[in-house]
């Protein structure tokens, strides 16, 4: 009974601790700021600091596309031909806050790796706590 017990509260912490994962960065290229100075690297760096910090709200986008096109194919009668065709498709949106937030948590990346190869003296602040 007890090794019921065990392996039962075992298996909901792994669920847990999967669920409760912590979000990794995506990469973004450092290029992109090479042409920014120290200042404005800081205020960038700190503007997305700023959005994590109030919540980050991915963009809006509907899931559903309407295609209208042209096709052809072999008919049921042994036959072929040419018509119209009509094709909607929904959808999931891959924009979820967790992507959004690893794409500003590899903004925050490249802004650091940036400023490292100028030389540049960025201040780094964690998230604030709530």
């Amino acid at each position: 009974m007890k090794l019921v017990k065990l392996s039962l509260g075992v298996a909901m912490m792994a669920l847990l601790s999967a669920c409760a994962s912590t979000v990794k960065p995506t990469y973004v290229s450092p290029t992109q700021y090479q042409s920014f100075d120290c200042g404005q690297m800081q205020g960038e760096y700190n503007r997305i600091q700023q959005y994590i910090d109030n919540g980050v709200q991915p963009p809006k986008r509907t899931g559903v596309g309407v295609g209208v096109g042209v096709g052809g194919g072999w008919g049921s009668h042994g036959g072929w031909g040419i018509g119209p065709s009509i094709s909607v498709n929904m959808g999931q949106s891959s924009n979820t806050k967790k992507t959004e937030l690893a794409r500003l948590l590899g903004e925050q990346e490249a802004i650091v790796q940036a400023a490292r190869y100028k030389g540049c003296p960025l201040i780094v602040r964690k998230a604030a706590a709530k």
